[in-house]
């Protein structure tokens, strides 16, 4: 009998992450189907399964439950696995550890080390390496080499929403003048929690030189330009995979692999250096790259699927129970309006 697996989202994006899972299910001959509690159910296909209520959920009765939010309703069935959504930016990494998940499935070393290290601490969750589900279109059609640039280059501008760690409305003013001078192209892409109010501004500087795009996978425009200017946002650490520099303002953790600027008028050299593409520096990213996400064939979906499989075949359990969390689990009820057993 074929396994059902639900694939869970909360933002538009988690179409992106999900989708190569559902490709490798269906691969298998088993069935997916979608839940969303917020945002991105009008994007799904029409050769999509969208499960509308908890009670469909139950009754679908999933083998397993995928997600890219830090939380997932308990009282679903499953073996609930996370798949992240987004490489380590800086930002804390605990704040996926809510006393939700069974199983962590982590993309590189660097996370790996810092989960199994909680796993031994906390008992209530397995880890297994396996890469990320999101990268697996995309690694499978990257080149092995870096490709010339475009003629004239183009800058990708892309910044995180959160106002402490953005830096969209300082650089504002720079990109309007830089994206004007034509000597370069521009695509803008934002968060997208960002502030309406900056979204508009930005929307507002399309022309001739400057596109703004809406695409919603951010790995789409990868191949689309030669350098991306950024802030702290985890999209950054994708773009090193393409073996291409990245600008960033005041990053939290800047490092060899990045060209971090402070001030807005340094922005137009440092785009000089990075198309110029000077040798410590890619030697610099293309380590960095490998170093968070090592394996580059494309089959992280297999191996969050054998992950699940052999935490199944292991008695689907941990050392520990999970926390029992009453505060968020009582929130997340409120907002899907279940009040059932679990």
């Amino acid at each position: 009998m074929a396994n059902r697996y639900l694939l869970y989202g909360s933002e538009r994006y988690a179409l992106a992450i999900l989708r190569p899972l559902q490709a490798a299910i269906r691969a298998r001959g088993d069935a997916a189907a979608w839940f969303f509690d917020r945002a991105g159910s009008e994007d799904l296909r029409s050769d999509e399964r969208l499960l509308s209520s908890v009670a469909e959920v139950r009754r679908w009765n999933p083998t397993a439950i995928f997600t890219s939010s830090n939380a997932i309703p308990h009282f679903f069935p499953g073996v609930k696995v996370s798949v992240f959504h987004g490489f380590n930016a800086g930002k804390p990494r605990h704040i996926y550890i809510r006393g939700f998940f069974d199983l962590y499935c982590t993309t590189g070393p660097g996370d790996t080390r810092a989960f199994a290290a909680l796993s031994d601490k906390l008992g209530h969750f397995s880890v297994r390496e396996t890469g990320w589900p999101k990268l697996d279109p995309f690694l499978e059609q990257l080149a092995a080499e870096l490709p010339p640039l475009h003629t004239p280059p183009v800058v990708l501008y892309h910044s995180t929403f959160s106002p402490s760690w953005s830096a969209a409305e300082t650089l504002y003013e720079t990109v309007r003048e830089l994206s004007r001078s034509g000597q370069w192209r521009w695509i803008v892409t934002l968060h997208p929690k960002m502030n309406p109010a900056t979204v508009a501004k930005y929307r507002a500087l399309e022309g001739e030189f400057l596109r703004f795009a809406t695409e919603d996978n951010i790995l789409d425009l990868f191949p689309q330009v030669d350098v991306m200017v950024s802030d702290t946002s985890s999209a950054l650490h994708e773009f090193t995979l393409t073996y291409k520099p990245v600008i960033t303002f005041n990053n939290r953790c800047p490092g060899p692999q990045l060209i971090d600027i402070h001030q807005p008028q340094e922005l137009k050299l440092a785009i000089e250096r990075a198309l110029a593409r000077p040798p410590e520096l890619m030697q610099a990213v293309r380590d960095y790259a490998n170093s968070i996400h090592p394996n580059r064939d494309g089959h992280a979906s297999e191996r969050v699927l054998a992950a699940v499989d052999d935490f199944i075949a292991h008695g689907a359990c941990n050392a520990r129970p999970k926390p029992f969390n009453i505060w968020r689990k009582l929130k997340i009820r409120k907002r899907l309006g279940y009040w059932g057993r679990s």
